[in-house]
Order: C-alpha cells, then structure tokens, then sequence
C-alpha cells in the first residue's frame, strides 16, 4: 500500500495544470478534488468558460486519482459531456473511482460550481501498466535527457 500523497506530489508538476491554474484541493485512495478560480483568460468568444478549461480541471482530477495506487495508469477512453455554462466564481472537479480497479479502471468526474451546480460530467478509463509510480516527477529539463 502506498502513501495517498505519492500520486498528488507527482502531478504537482503537470506544468499544463499549473499554467491553467488549476490546483489539487484534496486526494486519497480513487479520489481527488481540484479547483479551478475562474479568470478571464478561462472564457471563451461567447464569455463562458472553454471547454477545453473544464476538461483539464476535471482531467487532472482523473489523473490524480487513477495514479493513487502507485502504479503508473494512462488514460484510454474520456468523454465529457457540458451540461451548464458559467463565466464566474471557482469550479471543482471531483474524480472518483468505480469499482475495485486491476490493469482497467473506471473514473467518474463531476465538475460542480460554488453552489454544487453540475456544470459538466467526465467519465475517463485508465490501463494500468506494471511500472510504478515515481516517487518524484521528472522536470522537464529531465525529461528531455
């Protein structure tokens, strides 16, 4: 069994994440929570929050929490469905894990406003590969050796 913070100390160099401003609130076994402060550069031509901002609060979320084993799992299969706009305030995404996961697992993300309204609905499933989960990110200086 691994610490619960191994998966949230690795994502806390997912650069996009962080360029997005988007921040990890809570993690555990299956399960995160981010936060999204909604700021200007979020909004798209129709003055509502991209799409492609909601998803990577609720990808991060899925990341987080399918990584929390300690074994390295890869996404496989997303899809999002936006089911409110909204232009204002903070929005949270909470991943959790359905079922008891092996080499495939199941993720159900829900991505709410201030008042709990569902704003969109992300479902993601990961393949686990047999690599573990480095105790530390690797930098992107790193990464590039």
């Amino acid at each position: 069994m691994m610490d619960t913070n191994t998966a949230r100390d690795f994502f806390a160099n997912d650069r996009y994440a962080a360029l997005s401003g988007i921040e990890i609130v809570e993690a555990g076994k299956g399960y995160c929570k981010t936060r999204l402060l909604i700021k200007d550069k979020h909004l798209n031509a129709a003055n509502v929050v991209q799409g492609g901002a909601i998803f990577t609060l609720a990808d991060l979320a899925f990341a987080v929490a399918s990584n929390s084993h300690g074994q390295l799992a890869l996404a496989i299969n997303v899809n999002i469905s936006f089911l409110r706009a909204t232009s204002t305030g903070t929005l949270y995404a909470i991943a959790t894990e359905v079922g008891d996961p092996k080499q495939l697992g199941a993720y159900d993300v829900l991505v709410t406003d201030e008042q709990g309204e569902v704003i969109a609905r992300f479902n993601g499933m990961v393949y686990r590969k047999k690599q573990k989960l480095p105790l530390k990110s690797l930098s992107a200086k790193d990464s590039k050796k």
